[in-house]
């Protein structure tokens, strides 16, 4: 976690609104609104305001803004109290400030770092025509039980606030 507390060398301002992959080595700062996929072996910053709907691979992450999608974090991922999640996490380590709000699925731990993120669901990515393999990422139960409630887990949502 060593860029954790580092200035962030690269800022995507806040009157930015980028689409695409983004990838770095070292950290960066998003204020403005970026849409698409992240990959870093350093630190992701989404500053108070921002909003972030992709799908994050990073080494750390930390959030302050609005984040809709599937978040894979090698060591620590860090929400502030005015940070909003939507999607499913894997980490090794994870802080949620008093306030944030998050809503998904959570594995946490030495095995959370073992596999990536799921892509999260785009109405622009299906194509009509996809592998028939999907591999072990996509498992399928076996048997398909009649409550699609019980088929997968429901996400949680977790509201982090003092009682004032």
């Amino acid at each position: 976690m060593s860029d954790m507390n580092s200035e962030s060398p690269t800022v995507i301002g806040a009157d930015a609104n980028f689409k695409g992959e983004l990838s770095f080595d070292k950290s960066v700062r998003i204020e403005g609104k970026f849409e698409g996929q992240i990959s870093s072996k350093g630190t992701l910053h989404v500053a108070e305001g921002a909003t972030v709907t992709a799908n994050v691979e990073a080494t750390n992450v930390k959030i302050e803004g609005n984040c809709k999608g599937n978040f894979s974090v090698s060591e620590k991922l860090h929400m502030l109290s005015t940070a909003k999640v939507e999607g499913d996490l894997r980490t090794s380590r994870l802080e949620i400030a008093d306030g944030a709000i998050f809503v998904g699925n959570v594995v946490v731990g030495q095995s959370a770092s073992q596999s990536g993120p799921r892509p999260i669901s785009s109405s622009s990515s299906s194509s009509g025509s996809s592998s028939s393999s999907d591999g072990p990422t996509n498992p399928q139960p076996v048997n398909r039980m009649s409550d699609s409630s019980l088929q997968r887990p429901r996400p949680t949502e977790v509201r982090m606030g003092s009682n004032q």
